[in-house]
């Protein structure tokens, strides 16, 4: 536990936000030596713009399960953040930038392989159960994990089981599930002209802008679970001009993929009959996650997990989230896949973000156990390599 406070310690006080590219880079680097600790054979993927997606990868028994963790360097604050609100640990609580989401989550999945390595006969090198173990420290999450998502896609395709090490909600819960996410960028198109002059020879971009967005947020409830809000609109360029441009941001989340798929394609349709003649609209698709659904092979995942945390000592429940992570990527693929494995925390995101410190020690046995549950559970199915 010192240990792990301590390198917790360091890992909050390094400003790693999405674009803080060298912070990103320096927990990758010290990540990808952690990994190489344990004997696994480590790549670094680089990017010009953004962190290294840093692969580490142990080798064990060939007739063994494939198994892909999975957890990210970034966080969501910028510059100066760390300096401002340090690491800290007060009346059983731990605060600081991205303590929760996630540089516990990701300590805690290596500090799982540790326990493993010291248990196992052979330790990691000789005793691994699964036939490749791979840990994915992903430096994008926060912004859609474009660089890392390719690289996690090209490896889930020959996975067997997936585990994100995404800390669980404040009340204990691990994920088994999650809604899927389409980002949309509406352009719409109008003719500029006087305002004050000939206002009817103009077509106002923002007007039918207005329109589509009060047309879109009643699409909310059409489906179970389907949310759609337009979070940013701009447009115009002055008072006296009829606005000829404008742009809405638009999030849609629906826990099952065939409901997001039908209220996707409603937004395309609104988006194609403007309310206007001689306006456009072009839709330009920004991010996606499918759907993370509660798949039979999930659910496996779920009884062991609360098999193990009954023999532990404390209760477990599966719940439904309504944000992404990369378990969606994973499950959208066909991986049973379950998130939330980290230590317990929440106000994620927030100048309050905290994590509970007496969660640390059960959740990462948790975690140790669950691998070597799932390792030899026959009944875990195996995908085609």
């Amino acid at each position: 536990m010192p240990r792990f406070l301590e390198d917790l310690e360091w890992l909050v006080n390094v400003d790693c936000g999405s674009y803080t590219k060298a912070g990103v880079d320096e927990v990758g680097a010290w990540t990808a030596k952690a990994l190489g600790d344990l004997g696994a054979s480590v790549e670094s993927h680089p990017d010009q713009r953004l962190g290294a997606t840093v692969v580490g990868t142990l080798a064990g028994a060939a007739d063994g399960p494939r198994a892909l963790l999975i957890g990210h360097l970034d966080t969501v604050f910028e510059p100066g953040t760390a300096a401002a609100r340090p690491y800290r640990v007060e009346g059983g609580r731990i605060t600081g930038p991205g303590v929760s989401d996630m540089k516990a989550g990701l300590l805690a999945g290596l500090y799982g392989l540790r326990a493993l390595d010291r248990v196992l006969p052979g330790g990691l090198a000789e005793g691994l159960p699964f036939a490749r173990l791979t840990f994915v420290a992903n430096p994008d999450e926060e912004i859609g994990s474009p660089v890392s998502s390719p690289i996690i896609r090209d490896l889930a395709a020959t996975t067997d089981v997936c585990f994100v090490l995404e800390c669980a909600r404040a009340n204990g819960d691990i994920v088994s599930a999650r809604k899927g996410i389409v980002d949309l960028r509406i352009r719409i198109q109008g003719r500029a002209a006087h305002a004050g002059v000939e206002p009817e020879k103009g077509r106002s971009a923002i007007l039918e802008a207005a329109h589509l967005t009060v047309a879109l947020h009643a699409l909310n409830g059409r489906w179970p679970g389907v949310t759609v809000n337009v979070g940013v609109a701009r447009g115009g360029t002055r008072p006296n001009v009829v606005a000829e441009e404008a742009e809405l941001e638009v999030d849609l989340r629906a826990p099952v993929r065939a409901d997001l798929e039908a209220a996707e394609a409603e937004i395309r349709a609104l988006c194609a009959r403007p309310t206007m003649a001689g306006v456009g609209c072009e839709v330009i698709e920004t991010a996606r996650h499918w759907p993370m659904e509660r798949s039979a092979g999930a659910a496996l995942l779920v009884e062991r997990a609360v098999s193990l945390a009954q023999r532990l000592g404390f209760p477990l429940r599966d719940t439904a989230t309504g944000g992404a992570s990369d378990a969606n990527t994973t499950a959208g693929l066909g991986v049973p896949s379950l998130d939330g494995l980290g230590p317990i925390g929440g106000l994620d995101h927030s100048p309050e973000e905290y994590l509970e410190l007496a969660s640390i020690v059960p959740r990462t046995t948790l975690l140790a156990g669950l691998l070597l549950a799932v390792a030899r559970d026959s009944r875990l199915p195996r995908r085609s390599a």
